[in-house]
């Protein structure tokens, strides 16, 4: 088993910029690949960015040249968040799995509880 617990949320105004936080811990030899996702009031939970065992990158449109993945050791994963807007308000999740595809379509076995981030002047 894994358990991932995100920080770093809180609320920002709009340009601003947020680090997340995600700490894992159990059975991380078993992750190949992690991710971020994100779910606003009254919408469906959207991908944000992916990060695999590799270092390679994936991320939504919304989120290409803004924020950015990073695996800092096996237990930690952030998202640096920059320039954040409005439409940026959500809670974000972290999400974690053996395989690659699995966390890029959202059903991966491990998920955080999510931190939230709102986006507000």
């Amino acid at each position: 088993q894994v358990q991932l617990v995100e920080s770093g949320g809180g609320l920002v105004q709009p340009g601003g910029s947020l680090m997340l936080s995600c700490a894992a811990s159990g059975s991380i030899f078993s992750i190949n690949a992690m991710g971020w996702y994100r779910q606003a009031p009254g919408k469906e939970r959207e991908l944000v960015a992916t990060i695999a065992s590799g270092g390679s990158t994936n991320y939504s449109d919304s989120a290409k040249g803004r924020f950015t993945i990073a695996r800092d050791s096996a237990r930690t994963m952030t998202l640096q968040m920059n320039n954040l807007q409005p439409e940026d308000t959500a809670k974000y999740f972290c999400t974690a799995d053996e395989l690659f595809r699995t966390v890029l379509i959202g059903t991966a076995d491990y998920w955080g509880r999510g931190t939230q981030v709102i986006v507000s002047s």
